[in-house]
């Protein structure tokens, strides 16, 4: 049980507002990650009293059923379909890496291959050719000047730009000037390159601090990208790539639910490559019909744990929610235990959130958590029958994942170590103070090292090893992670009387309005980003690319949690259409 060996108790935190939530209102003592004392922080809990005959007269709020139940526990897989498509995928697979390692070594060539990787990564496809894809980059890097002098394209310029920085390679901004006019502003005449201003958009997410030029680039091109959608006077494949862009821009989105959406863009482009895009539909119902199979196994799991009739109905059954969760961080075939596990875990955080949130009381939380902290079963004997139930399926969902070597045995759960509390009373912390605690309460980190868990076993040492030296890639990304959290459930804490957030120390400290905190903290969420995508290239030289993205891909799935507002709560909407569009509807050939 590695991630809770290397950060301990904060297993018990999961996010808060959809699949994680912060954990306040009564003592709750971390483990410091730079080997400084830790804090005691509050936990949210009800107000009850502990006694055990309160708890059939306690009030709580049921939730939505799961919109999926045992659909996929039915599902049929044709084993023999899937033989077809993993033979006709490695027929294919040469000649598409052909098209990305042709011999000519011409600056022309060089270019084409850049934005071929950008076409790969699109269609879902780049991992068949991760080490051709560094070979071209590597190359190509090192003719940067030559390959952009001369270059006017905006399409070609913003994807080239694009590919090289989400792989690392800190490609200057200085190529944007050639499209700016004498006023120093974007050009009027761009506007019409609809291609082209998409992929400036979508390149603009990739700024780094203080490349203002980047920042005048997403205001000018998603001013004039929402007044083309409104518009619709483009194609109907344009349109929905202009919408589908401006809801999730792709730097943001998780890889798949991006290749599910421009397959069927690319299918439309009139120049499209026939087997280009066979490959990728091949290759995308290959992983649709192995994303099934597990669904079913998971399914069949999740209905022998049958906590619905062990527990009151006050925890969200999101079985196919976690999964979708666990597909963002491991996509690709290989990673099958690893992501299954994941989705496990998931509905451990879900529970436990649940449990603190929504029904559990001061006493009995605090009892929980200590119950986590030491990682004793025996330890069992203080907790009331409920919350017996749920230790016993958060013990025994880690110790499946041990069984089946997805995490090493004989580990250490020690979390000793003296604790630095914030005194006993209402003392309130200095907004800063909660930021800095709330991005590790925020369970940023042991997400992300549960997330390595599909990694072979040195490649996880590694990964952990990197993790507990607290990256600022890591620390600003669960900072930009606790102002989302706090902002997008801010009406929700403060109707059932929570008002320990970030909004509220912001008001106390700097005696402003709410509108004005609001403002202030969106802002300062946006420059976290761009503090994000800079150390990520500071790193990428440091880091394997396989630990870098799942961490990178950690991120992805915080931004879907919170732009989809309350939507794994109450599942409708993107959600709902992500799982069809993936695990339901299967993509035609």
């Amino acid at each position: 049980m590695q991630c809770i060996s290397a950060y301990g108790s904060i297993l018990s935190l999961p996010l808060r507002s959809n699949l994680f939530s912060v954990r306040k209102l009564s003592s709750f003592p971390h483990k410091s990650f730079s080997g400084q004392h830790g804090k005691l922080v509050r936990m949210k809990a009800t107000h009850t009293r502990a006694c055990h005959d309160q708890e059939s007269n306690r009030k709580f709020k049921r939730l939505p059923l799961s919109k999926w139940g045992h659909h996929f526990l039915s599902a049929q897989v044709d084993v023999s379909e899937m033989n077809a498509l993993a033979q006709e995928i490695e027929r294919l697979k040469p000649e598409v890496g052909e098209m990305l390692m042709f011999s000519s070594k011409s600056i022309e060539s060089t270019k084409t291959r850049i934005l071929f990787i950008y076409m790969l990564v699109s269609l879902g496809v780049a991992f068949h050719f991760e080490d051709e894809i560094e070979e071209s980059l590597e190359e190509g890097f090192e003719k940067i000047q030559e390959m952009i002098a001369g270059e006017d394209d905006l399409y070609t310029i913003s994807i080239m730009f694009w590919v090289f920085r989400t792989y690392g390679y800190n490609m200057s901004t200085d190529v944007f000037k050639r499209f700016k006019g004498e006023n120093e502003k974007f050009m009027e005449s761009i506007i019409g390159d609809v291609k082209g201003m998409v992929s400036l958009y979508e390149a603009s997410h990739l700024r780094t601090t203080r490349e203002d030029i980047l920042e005048e680039a997403l205001s000018f091109t998603t001013r004039n990208l929402e007044s083309l959608a409104r518009a619709g006077a483009s194609s109907p494949h344009i349109l929905m790539r202009i919408r589908n862009a401006l809801c999730m821009p792709q730097h943001y989105n998780a890889e798949m639910i991006f290749a599910r959406e421009y397959i069927s863009f690319y299918e439309q482009e009139e120049d499209h490559n026939k087997m280009l895009l066979r490959f990728a539909k091949i290759n995308f119902k290959f992983l649709q019909l192995n994303w099934i199979q597990e669904l079913k196994t998971l399914t069949k799991w999740w209905k022998q744990q049958d906590l619905a009739s062990k527990l009151p109905p006050y925890f969200r059954d999101r079985l196919i929610e976690c999964y979708l969760f666990a597909i963002m961080i491991y996509f690709e075939p290989q990673f099958s235990l690893g992501r299954v596990s994941l989705a496990k875990i998931n509905t451990v955080f879900t529970l436990v959130d649940d449990t603190c949130d929504r029904y559990g009381n001061v006493s009995e939380v605090a009892a929980l958590v200590q119950c986590v902290e030491r990682w004793d079963p025996d330890c069992m004997d203080s907790l009331p029958d409920y919350m017996k139930t749920v230790f016993k399926f958060a013990w025994n969902t880690f110790e499946e994942c041990e069984n089946a070597g997805i995490m090493e045995e004989g580990l250490s759960y020690d979390v000793q170590g003296a604790l630095e509390e914030w005194e006993q009373g209402d003392v309130v912390p200095t907004f800063d103070e909660y930021l800095e605690i709330g991005g590790v309460e925020v369970t940023m980190y042991v997400s992300i090292a549960c997330s390595f868990l599909g990694l072979g076993q040195s490649s996880r040492e590694q990964a952990y090893k990197w993790l507990k030296s607290r990256p600022k890639f890591v620390e600003a990304q669960a900072k930009r992670a606790r102002l989302m959290n706090d902002i997008a459930g801010f009406e929700g804490d403060m109707s059932r009387g929570f008002d320990v957030n970030a909004i509220m120390y912001y008001m106390k400290q700097y005696k402003v309005t709410e509108e004005e905190t609001f403002t202030r903290l969106q802002k300062m969420a946006r420059d976290l980003d761009t503090t994000v995508n800079e150390e990520i290239l500071k790193t990428t030289k440091s880091v394997p690319r396989q630990i870098l993205k799942r961490a990178i891909d950690f991120g992805k799935m915080i931004e879907f949690t919170y732009r989809s507002g309350e939507e794994y709560t109450h599942p409708e909407g993107r959600f709902k259409d992500h799982i069809t569009s993936l695990f339901v509807d299967l993509i035609r050939l």
